[in-house]
């Protein structure tokens, strides 16, 4: 068995980066893509094309490999009760005929609103969404294929290339300099955020470990942790050196009006929970295990994140640079 790790779902935020991260430890990679045409350039990756769904070709693109990072989802939230199931069945039977581990980025999904605020990796786990129930079903498969496993869990996802999030398709608009921020929660409700190159960056000191990991492996990541929820948006002009930049509140009485016609609003709506109560995600145990959580900050990984996203002016992008005020987490 080759440090070879099989990436699903490379042309995502979170496989493309933990890509990026793979091949920083010295990592021979590859990739599956329906159509290699469209594949983009990533450092140290080959292209096999297939689809996630068929576990023939996922066996096939896995051989050899010692690890399957499992980070592909439905995007916008689409068809999950159809495919996030099968995707994962696929990655099973392909670990299975490998005697590979698997790698699953894990979200905040699976707890309620009602249980604790402060998330260890041993919290019950109990959904009452629909996208909660299938998170819970896939870690469930996990822990009882037999399979060496690592979950890693964490907040909302910003970046340089953070693909579907609630910092792109919320917050802000890329490919547009910043007129304002949009809020979707309570300005006092804590809320976790987590800088995807940290996240990558953590799963691959995790993988150089491997050895040591026990065969099911679940950590939680702290991230970026805001008391005041609010206080992203107040960071995001800040770091923009637009004090005077609106934070808007999210239109929710919007989203409910057009859900019957607009399926990406309804699966949105369910979701809301997360904003309304504040979910924190305990690290502990991956600090005793690596010695530290990766930690960009927060100024630099926004100010990297708002540059590559295109929400930059030059203007602002000069004045940003030119200040060096303290960080308020």
């Amino acid at each position: 068995m080759t440090k070879t790790a099989l990436i699903l779902g490379a042309t995502g935020g979170v496989g493309g980066e933990t890509a990026r991260a793979l091949a920083r430890h010295g990592w021979h990679l590859r990739g599956l893509i329906r159509d290699r045409a469209r594949a983009p350039a990533l450092p140290g990756l080959d292209w096999i094309e297939g689809d996630a769904l068929d576990a023939t070709t996922v066996t096939k693109a896995a051989e050899g490999c010692a690890v399957i990072v499992h980070a592909v989802n439905p995007p916008g939230y689409r068809d999950w009760p159809r495919l996030v199931l099968p995707m994962i069945e696929a990655t099973i039977a392909a670990a299975t005929r490998h005697g590979a581990r698997i790698v699953l980025p894990g979200t905040i999904y699976n707890y309620p609103a009602d249980g604790p605020r402060l998330l260890t990796e041993d919290a019950p786990q109990r959904a009452e969404t629909v996208k909660g129930r299938l998170r819970i079903a896939m870690e469930h498969r996990l822990e009882t294929s037999g399979l060496p496993a690592l979950i890693l869990r964490a907040g909302d996802f910003f970046g340089p290339r953070t693909g579907n999030s609630w910092f792109t398709q919320g917050l802000v608009k890329p490919g547009r300099p910043l007129a304002a921020v949009t809020w979707p929660g309570e300005a006092h409700v804590g809320h976790a955020w987590a800088y995807l190159p940290d996240v990558a960056e953590t799963l691959a000191r995790l993988l150089d470990r491997e050895e040591e990991l026990p065969p099911f492996a679940r950590f939680h990541f702290d991230g970026h942790w805001f008391e005041r929820g609010i206080g992203m948006a107040e960071a995001i002009r800040r770091v923009a050196g637009r004090p005077d930049l609106p934070i808007r509140r999210l239109p929710w009485w919007v989203l409910r009006l057009a859900a019957p016609a607009v399926p990406l609003f309804r699966e949105i709506l369910e979701m809301r929970y997360l904003w309304r109560v504040p979910l924190r995600l305990d690290n502990r145990r991956l600090v005793a295990f690596l010695g530290e959580e990766p930690h960009t900050p927060l100024d630099h990984a926004l100010r990297e994140s708002l540059t590559a996203l295109g929400c930059l002016a030059p203007s602002d992008q000069r004045q940003a640079l030119a200040q060096a005020t303290p960080e308020v987490p």
